[in-house]
């Protein structure tokens, strides 16, 4: 079922959503059900899962010199939405990248969803790779998620790359994007990264997944300046809740967000990493209830391989 569909059919009622990261190569994927399985308790209608683009790795050839190899650390993106849809009868969500992946690529890897019964994507464009100071197009690839919104929805139609295979009207994917309460990072503005968010929406994407934040008035904000943008379909909040002293760096860090001095506050006086599991746990339920007043359709969790704390909020809220 499409996500679209799955929100209509909640007629108003909040649901609750993850998202998974693949396990790197050489971890079984019962590592992965041990982070879902707690969660399902709470009827998930789709489950995300992370696709990783291309990084180099240098391997030493023993004579003194180093051979530079690309490789990727957590591949089998669409198995595990395969093994998850089969386990859980639950929807997938696969995550397609511009960066690493061809047109071509992209194509297959469509056309290999359309096979396991995918309906849902999650289209972006990705990062830089490590040592890039800025995102670069993979030889033959798309620069920015508007283009891949188009080829998703063109193929959807019936529309391949260098044929006229004409496909079944049941094959038209539903299209999620993301959209960012405190502005994308290379955006000069938060009026300016809109333009981008509505191109996206205006290409054919269904509805939009923001990145985390932990300041409802940002997301309610960000919500307000969409709809008064023209852009009206489902706006989802992604969350996840702190966990340990260390994200008041690294969060801001990776993801260039700003958390609220209350919550630092309250992180820098925990005893320890116990007690910042606790600040975060009943903060987000906080946010969530806040969120829920306001009408979000659904509450997205970023599991990042973790579901304890997850589990102890969606108990408050579900």
């Amino acid at each position: 079922m499409k996500i679209t569909e799955h929100l209509e059919k909640a007629q108003g009622k909040t649901l609750f959503s993850l998202e998974v990261v693949p396990p790197p190569k050489g971890i079984g994927i019962e590592d992965l059900y041990k982070n879902i399985d707690p969660l399902m308790e709470f009827k998930p209608p789709f489950i995300d899962v992370t696709t990783s683009r291309e990084e180099y790795i240098y391997i030493d050839k023993g004579n003194g010199l180093m051979e530079r190899k690309i490789t990727r650390m957590r591949p089998g993106t669409l198995g595990i939405c395969s093994a998850i849809q089969h386990k859980y009868n639950v929807d997938t969500v696969p995550h397609v990248l511009c960066g690493g992946f061809s047109m071509e690529e992209t194509e297959y890897l469509l056309v290999d969803c359309m096979y396991l019964g995918i309906e849902n994507v999650m289209a972006l464009r990705g990062d830089a790779m490590k040592g890039q100071q800025h995102f670069e197009p993979t030889p033959g690839g798309h620069k920015n998620a508007v283009d891949l919104v188009h080829q998703i929805n063109n193929l959807g139609r019936g529309k391949y790359l260098h044929d006229d295979t004409i496909c079944a009207e049941n094959t038209k994917f539903c299209i999620g994007v993301a959209g960012y309460p405190e502005k994308h990072i290379e955006a000069p503005s938060i009026n300016y990264d809109l333009k981008w968010l509505k191109q996206k929406v205006e290409a054919g994407a269904d509805y939009v997944v923001t990145q985390m934040f932990f300041d409802n008035r940002k997301f309610i904000e960000f919500v307000t300046k969409a709809r008064a943008a023209g852009i009206t379909v489902p706006i989802i909040p992604g969350l996840k809740p702190i966990a340990t002293k260390s994200h008041l760096q690294i969060l801001p860090k990776i993801f260039k967000i700003d958390l609220p001095e209350d919550l630092i506050s309250e992180v820098e006086k925990a005893s320890d990493n116990t007690a910042v599991k606790q600040i975060g746990i009943e903060w987000t339920i906080q946010q969530c209830r806040e969120l829920m007043d306001f009408g979000v359709p659904v509450l997205h969790f970023y599991s990042m391989g973790k579901s304890d704390n997850i589990r102890r909020i969606a108990s408050e809220l579900f």
